[in-house]
């Protein structure tokens, strides 16, 4: 059982993190893509391309969200559909160039926020004092 120093840590931890992710969140261009659409071009950007299904199971979405999702940012040219590489039944979503222009667009923003939130809010020693967090954050990660 964690001592209480440990969980009172984690719940505040939790809770930053969450907060920064909303604020990262709202800081991207507003109109331009849902969190979800968000969420599945990031998906694929990083896993390569996919199937509805697979993108609903990594989403914990009904494949029929996931179609809707999917269809949408198909529409708007962000993805594109092309034959499954083994099974003919099925087709694989995988990012556009204005796709990955539109990822890039959205991470960018959120990046731009964050590097001037830090610049601007926090001192030298604090910023060190970030970077050793940052590292210590990322320990805490599975391997």
């Amino acid at each position: 059982m964690p001592e209480k120093d440990h969980e009172r840590l984690a719940t505040e931890l939790g809770a930053t993190v969450s907060l920064l992710m909303r604020q990262l969140r709202a800081s991207s261009p507003q109109g331009e893509l849902t969190p979800t659409q968000r969420a599945v071009i990031g998906r694929i950007d990083t896993g390569g391309e996919a199937t509805i299904a697979a993108l609903a199971r990594a989403e914990l979405v009904r494949p029929q969200s996931m179609r809707l999702t999917v269809g949408a940012l198909e529409e708007r040219g962000i993805l594109v559909r092309s034959p499954h590489p083994t099974d003919g039944r099925q087709v694989v979503f995988s990012l556009t160039e204005e796709g990955r222009r539109m990822l890039a667009f959205v991470r960018q923003a959120k990046h731009n926020w964050l590097a001037v939130a830090i610049a601007e809010r926090l001192t030298a020693e604090e910023r060190r004092t970030l970077a050793t967090a940052t590292e210590l954050m990322r320990r805490l990660m599975p391997e």
